[in-house]
């Protein structure tokens, strides 16, 4: 009995085995691929196949791919929209919360699909995106619809794609190439929302056990002009007793915050801190940017102790040329330029040297 019984499950495995379809390639030839990008720090992942035109050249669109809504013979949906690629449902995924053509859309995964028009398109973003191609659309499901203007285009694209153009920090276009048409829509992020959100959560992580998270967050801020209240919070805890490293970088960074929150006095005091513990290259760069916020006075006193710490070097000699340049004693200037000239790394670096000497002689700022 126990040998029959285990025959019959043996055979039940087989049959359901049997039955399963060997892996191949997409019938009809039409190709899956996969397209993505990263806008800030949004991934968007669109998944489709990609049917060809295959000599079908102004038949694909109003007649392969029809106007609106049309029953397709099968499932349960009687006005189904294409489903904006071939076989399976077109998805995209948005790893943040975005804006699609101005209008919000949650992150999640969506079921794509477009009811086609010569003068405009419907872009559909369902819920639904595990049934088969459109068969089973259904609008309740529908989480957002857009409308955009299809654009014709001089090139055919034999085979359909999506690709993204029109990038920026915070915005991008997405278009869906076939034959002679371009259907594109916009996605664009929060950006300072969403980075800053994911500072937040990322800081209580293991990331937030060491100086350098905290202070690149308040870095960030500062280049974004942003959540600067925050962000001197992060700086503190970046140069703070617990888990803060008293260095340039930590430091420097804090005063920047300093800085913009018009706190100027406390910005100074953190950067003459910061000087002493500052690289010769790092101290250098901080003369420089003051030099390009007009603060020459304090830029020579940079310029002058870091030549103190490193004497005789190329870069401070030409700090030292910068400074006196800025506040107009070109002779001095002169004088530290021509000492760096037989010091210069290369060619590019002593061009630039006697451009400069050349500009000192004839009573110019070399800035």
């Amino acid at each position: 009995m126990r040998k029959l019984l285990a025959v019959a499950c043996l055979l039940a495995v087989t049959m359901v085995q049997a039955q399963r379809a060997l892996t191949t390639a997409p019938s009809g030839g039409n190709k899956k691929a996969v397209v993505g990008e990263r806008i800030g720090i949004t991934d968007v992942t669109i998944h489709y196949d990609r049917p060809g035109v295959k000599g079908r050249e102004g038949k694909i669109w109003g007649q392969l791919v029809p106007a609106g809504y049309t029953d397709q013979q099968f499932g349960s949906s009687k006005e189904a929209p294409w489903r904006a690629g071939a076989n399976e449902s077109t998805t995209i995924e948005f790893s943040t919360d975005v804006k699609v053509e101005g209008q919000p859309l949650a992150a999640g995964k969506y079921g794509f699909f477009v009811a086609y028009g010569a003068e405009e398109c419907t872009l559909i973003f369902s819920k639904d995106h595990t049934s088969w191609g459109s068969f089973y659309y259904d609008p309740a499901k529908d989480v957002l619809r857009v409308k955009v203007k299809p654009v014709t285009t001089d090139r055919s694209v034999e085979w359909l794609k999506y690709e993204f153009s029109n990038q920026s920090e915070s915005k991008a276009t997405v278009n869906l190439f076939w034959e002679k048409l371009d259907i594109p829509f916009t996605v664009e992020v929060d950006l300072i929302q969403t980075q800053l959100a994911s500072f937040r959560s990322e800081l209580r992580t293991d990331m937030g056990f060491f100086w350098l998270g905290w202070q690149s967050a308040a870095q960030w801020c500062v280049d974004h002009n942003t959540n600067l209240t925050e962000a001197l919070q992060w700086a503190d805890t970046a140069t703070g007793a617990v888990l803060g490293d008293l260095n340039f970088i930590s430091l420097s960074t804090k005063a920047q915050v300093l800085a913009k929150l018009g706190r100027r006095d406390e910005a100074m005091a953190v950067m003459k801190q910061a000087v002493p513990l500052g690289t010769m290259n790092q101290i250098h760069q901080y003369g420089r940017q003051l030099l390009t916020t007009k603060k020459n006075a304090e830029a020579l006193e940079v310029f002058k102790a870091n030549y103190a710490r490193y004497p005789n070097q190329f870069t401070t000699l030409m700090g030292l040329t910068r400074g006196y340049s800025a506040v107009g004693d070109y002779k001095m200037a002169l004088e530290n330029a021509q000492k760096a000239l037989p010091m210069a790394p290369n060619t590019l670096n002593k061009t630039s040297v006697e451009k400069m000497i050349g500009q000192l002689k004839e009573g110019k700022d070399v800035n």
